[in-house]
């Protein structure tokens, strides 16, 4: 028998419904093919997986809540509307306007709506059947983030002039002179090409990890059933899988949150004379 045919029968034992602990097969350890999406249809020769369709639904969701909540506002507000200004007025005043200040008024509408398109495309990790965090796979918060890059970079330009522009990028105030040979570089590198590789790789390293976590621990709780102890250890793993999960909760929130945070301060950055 070859190691090939080994290997292959160790992975077809671990996938079986009936692999548990000392039943003679590995432990079914989650790998990069979780996050391998085979297309589901396509449409003009474009393929839709999973992700695609799960931040069209978030994108949907989005739209249509405050589209509900907004289409016939009352002055005495009904509960949806509530709802809707109470998630726009934190996304405005505890991170806009905190960051930005009054002028950064224009900015709010596009910021709640990444705020909320974000945090929607996380939740989509703990709901029945999506369960799957669409900020997981790269494309979607690299696409976000430069979507912010193209913002600050129009803003520094149209605001400071081409000259202007560079000097806010590169040329950080208060600094003795002698050490601007060293930071003018640093400062280029970090603002134009670091900002949007570090926003996006954040939004997704942090869904990418949880997302691992939350599925191992899963498959441990049932590869860990056995005749022998199996209950304490199934049961033990399904309690950190369902603590992963309400921990989870809170890091999709964060991970909005901190996102819509630093895009706020590089458009900050953007409309300041100096920084």
């Amino acid at each position: 028998m070859t190691k090939e045919s080994v290997v292959g029968a160790d992975v077809q034992l671990a996938s079986e419904a009936g692999c548990h602990l000392f039943s003679g097969c590995g432990f079914p350890a989650p790998g990069l093919n979780e996050f391998d999406f085979k297309p589901i249809f396509s449409v003009g020769g474009v393929d839709f997986n999973k992700p695609m369709l799960l931040s069209i639904v978030a994108a949907l969701l989005v739209v249509g809540f405050f589209w509900a909540a907004f289409a016939k506002p009352k002055l005495v507000p009904g509960k949806l509307q509530l709802v809707g200004e109470i998630g726009y007025d934190f996304v405005k005043r505890s991170i806009v306007l905190e960051t930005i200040g009054k002028k950064g008024e224009k900015y709010v509408p596009m910021l709640v709506s990444m705020f909320f398109f974000v945090w929607f495309m996380n939740i989509m990790s703990i709901i029945p059947f999506a369960q799957f965090p669409v900020t997981a796979a790269i494309a979607f918060p690299a696409g976000l983030a430069a979507i912010v890059w193209i913002t600050y970079m129009t803003l520094t330009f149209k605001k400071h002039g081409f000259v202007g522009g560079l000097k806010n990028l590169c040329w950080p105030s208060g600094i003795p002179g002698w050490v601007m040979f060293i930071l003018v570089p640093i400062e280029f590198f970090s603002n134009i090409f670091v900002r949007p590789f570090t926003l996006a790789v954040r939004a997704f390293a942090n869904m990418f990890a949880g997302h691992l976590l939350i599925v191992m621990f899963s498959i441990a709780s049932w590869y860990l059933l056995s005749p022998s102890l199996g209950a304490l250890y199934g049961s033990a793993s399904f309690v950190v899988a369902i603590g992963l999960t309400a921990f989870e909760l809170l890091v999709q929130f964060l991970q909005a949150y901190i996102f819509v945070m630093l895009a706020s301060s590089y458009i900050a950055g953007a409309l300041e004379e100096a920084h």
